[in-house]
């Protein structure tokens, strides 16, 4: 700006200047006169700050900003001798944007599908997405520009679903300028699969006479398993040897009738599984 000691200041008058379009003057001051506000997007909304203005240090003040009010900002000073000087500044507008995240329930299966979304909306500038999991995957982004030039960005992450993947955390984790710090989503991958069975109790030394040994029929799935059911192969369970509670097969005696294999088969709403168990019974 103009040396006081060396020029006169007679007249200030702020400028716009969008990012395309022409200059408009929207505030225009000179001792003599009442600030003046000539015709401009910003006209009702613009004011030199203080009132009444003050020549060596006329600011503006805009009220209700909008996006379209981004752009640049030029004081030109009317001053003698040295003729017209100018100082530029520049309003860059900022929006918020609308973060959220939600888990995508697959089944498992052999091709990479969804399991986890993102999205952050209306945000300016865009927002950066990123995910952090220990499952392996891949994130792929889109972005779709909006109103006042906003951007809405959406992140899918994408795997082949195990049931080894069900429950792994998985975190989106979105990072704005208008942010103090990036927002955090923690979620947990949700992958049905039918149950996984397997069944633990046999070592190898059941002989006739030995009392109260047990099978114990482990089974995994998401849903939890519905159905336990016990059978053999022969189709044929012994009698009077053998007590069944859910899970759990008890022998209160071993005799030749145990000499088969124990099945275990479970059941959810997506499928079932079994393991099996042959059992030699030994001599006393």
């Amino acid at each position: 700006m103009a040396d006081s000691n060396s020029s006169r200041l007679f007249q200030v008058t702020w400028i716009y200047e969008p990012k395309d379009g022409e200059r408009i003057n929207i505030a225009v001051f000179h001792p003599n006169f009442d600030p003046n506000y000539p015709d401009s997007p910003m006209k009702g909304r613009v004011s030199f700050a203080p009132t009444p203005p003050d020549l060596s240090s006329p600011s503006i003040q805009i009220q209700d900003v909008r996006m379209s009010d981004e752009g640049k900002y030029i004081c030109e000073y009317a001053t003698y001798p040295s003729g017209n000087e100018q100082g530029i500044t520049y309003l860059v507008m900022l929006a918020k944007p609308q973060n959220a995240a939600s888990i995508v329930t697959v089944e498992a299966g052999a091709k990479p599908v969804v399991v986890a979304r993102c999205e952050s909306l209306n945000g300016r500038p865009e927002a950066k997405i990123r995910w952090v999991t220990t499952a392996k995957g891949n994130a792929t982004s889109v972005s779709k520009p909006g109103a006042d030039n906003t951007v809405s960005i959406t992140s899918e992450y994408k795997l082949v679903p195990t049931a080894a993947d069900n429950g792994k955390d998985i975190s989106c984790i979105v990072e704005h300028r208008t942010q103090t710090k990036p927002e955090s989503f923690l979620m947990k991958l949700a992958v049905l699969y039918p149950p996984e069975v397997s069944i633990t109790g046999y070592d190898n030394n059941w002989y006739v006479g030995r009392t109260n040994v047990v099978l114990i029929c482990h089974a995994t799935g998401n849903p939890m398993p519905l159905t336990v059911k016990w059978t053999t192969m022969s189709g044929e369970m012994p009698v009077g040897t053998v007590d069944i509670q859910k899970h759990q097969l008890k022998v209160l005696k071993v005799d030749e009738s145990v000499n088969t294999t124990f099945v275990c088969e479970v059941e959810n709403r997506i499928g079932f599984g079994k393991d099996q168990v042959t059992v030699f019974v030994r001599g006393e």
